[in-house]
C-alpha cells in the first residue's frame, strides 16, 4: 500500500540530510574549500475551474492537469534542491519534490510512486539528476537521472519557468511524453546552435517496461535574437515486454519575438507506433498549435492559443478523433513572485466524447482561475 506522505517526509529528511552535510565533508577536504553552495527554490499553483456542461462525473474529457470540475485544488508545490554547474570540471545535482493533487499524479513515472496498476499518488520526484560538465571544447555537459522532457512548447511548470495558459494543450497531454530516465549530453556547439543527445528507458518510464533503450537528439537553433528553432527526435520500443515495435517522435518549436510587447510560437508534433493499430497497422498522431503573447503593461498580458490534434488511431487518447480548442489567458502580476492568470477555453472534437449533463456533445467550454507563486 502506497504511503505517499511517509515517502514525502523521508524524502525531504534525505535531501536536508544532504545539504547538510555536504559543507562539512567539503570542508574537510581542501580541494572543495571552494565548493558552491545548494540553492533552494520554490514553485506554487492552486487554482479553480468550472466546466459549463456540468458533467455527472465532475471531471473535464480529455484535460491533463485541470481534470476536475467545480472543486479549489492545489496543483503543485515544488520544492527544489540544486548545486547548479557552469563551467568545465564542474559537478552538480539537481533534485525536484512535487506535491499536490493535480499535477504529481499525472506526470509521475512508470516505476516512482506509481505502482504496477498504474495508481500515483500526489507525490513525485519530477526531476533528480547529477551533472557534470566535461572539459571538451565549449564544455560538454552530462547529466545521468530523472529529467523533464525536452518535447514541446509547454512545460510542465516550476520555478524557472511555467506557461502562458493556465491549462495545457493536447499536444502537452497526449503527443509527447511527460519526463525520462537515462543520461542525456549537451553541447554548445557556437553562440547560435545548442545540440543535445539521450538514451532513457523511454516515455514516463522509471523502471523499463522491456530490454530495449530510446534514443532522443536536440538541435536549437538561434539565427537571429528574435528568433528560436527548436527540433526533436526520438525513437525507440516502448510498449511493455515489445522489443520489436518502435515509436517514433518528431517534434518541432519555433518562438518569434515581435518587438517588446508581442511574442509568438508554434509546435508541430508528428508520431508513429509500430503495428500498435492492429498486426501491419501503425498507430499515427499528429498536430499543431499556435501561441501568442502581447504583454500590455508591465503587470499585465494576455496569451491566446489554437490546436489541432489528429489521433486518427485513437492510439493515444483512446479514440479515433481530431480534438481542436482555443483558450484566452489574461494574466495580472501582482508581484515579481506572484501572478493571477484566467483560462477561457473551447474544447471541440468531431465526436460526441464530452460530458453534457447526463449525456454527451462535441464541445467543451470550461473557465478555469489560477495563482502561481515563486519563492
Amino acid at each position: 500500500m502506497a504511503r505517499p506522505w511517509r515517502d514525502a517526509i523521508l524524502l525531504s529528511a534525505a535531501v536536508a540530510g544532504v545539504c547538510t552535510s555536504m559543507p562539512r565533508r567539503c570542508a574537510a577536504d581542501p580541494a572543495a574549500t571552494t565548493a558552491r553552495p545548494i540553492v533552494f527554490d520554490g514553485f506554487f499553483s492552486a487554482s479553480y475551474g468550472y466546466n459549463f456542461n456540468r458533467p455527472v462525473s465532475g471531471t473535464n474529457q480529455f484535460r491533463v492537469f485541470d481534470v476536475d470540475d467545480n472543486t479549489f485544488k492545489l496543483d503543485v508545490v515544488e520544492l527544489v534542491a540544486q548545486r547548479p554547474v557552469a563551467k568545465p570540471r564542474d559537478a552538480g545535482v539537481r533534485v525536484d519534490l512535487t506535491v499536490g493533487s493535480s499535477i504529481p499524479r499525472v506526470t509521475a513515472a512508470s516505476g516512482l510512486f506509481r505502482d504496477a496498476s498504474g495508481q500515483a499518488e500526489d507525490i513525485d520526484v519530477q526531476q533528480a539528476f547529477a551533472s557534470w560538465i566535461a572539459p571538451a571544447g565549449s564544455g560538454l555537459r552530462l547529466d545521468l537521472g530523472k529529467f523533464v522532457t525536452h518535447f514541446g512548447y509547454e512545460v510542465i511548470q516550476g520555478y524557472d519557468g511555467w506557461n502562458e495558459e493556465a491549462t495545457r494543450s493536447f499536444l502537452f497531454g497526449y503527443a509527447i511524453p511527460f519526463t525520462h530516465v537515462g543520461v542525456r549530453a549537451s553541447y554548445t556547439a557556437s553562440p547560435k546552435v545548442n545540440l543535445m543527445a539521450m538514451v532513457v528507458n523511454g516515455w514516463d518510464v522509471a523502471r523499463d517496461n522491456n530490454r530495449s533503450k530510446s534514443v532522443c537528439a536536440q538541435i536549437v537553433v538561434m539565427p537571429v535574437g528574435t528568433l528560436a528553432l527548436t527540433l526533436n527526435g526520438m525513437w525507440g520500443p516502448e510498449r511493455s515486454g515489445n522489443d520489436a515495435d518502435g515509436r517514433t517522435m518528431l517534434d518541432a518549436v519555433a518562438t518569434f519575438k515581435l518587438g517588446e510587447r508581442t511574442t509568438m510560437g508554434i509546435n508541430g508534433d508528428w508520431g508513429t507506433d509500430a503495428n500498435a493499430a492492429g498486426p501491419g497497422a501503425d498507430a499515427r498522431w499528429s498536430g499543431v498549435a499556435g501561441y501568442l503573447r502581447l504583454t500590455v503593461t508591465p503587470s499585465f498580458a494576455v496569451s491566446a492559443r489554437g490546436e489541432v490534434f489528429d489521433d486518427r488511431d485513437g492510439a493515444r487518447t483512446g479514440t479515433a478523433q481530431t480534438l481542436r480548442e482555443a483558450t484566452v489567458t489574461p494574466e495580472l502580476r501582482l508581484t515579481p513572485h506572484l501572478l493571477l492568470r484566467a483560462d477561457a477555453r473551447l474544447d471541440h472534437s468531431d465526436l460526441s466524447v464530452f460530458e453534457k449533463d447526463a449525456g454527451f456533445a462535441g464541445s467543451q467550454p470550461t473557465l478555469l482561475f489560477d495563482v502561481v507563486a515563486t519563492f
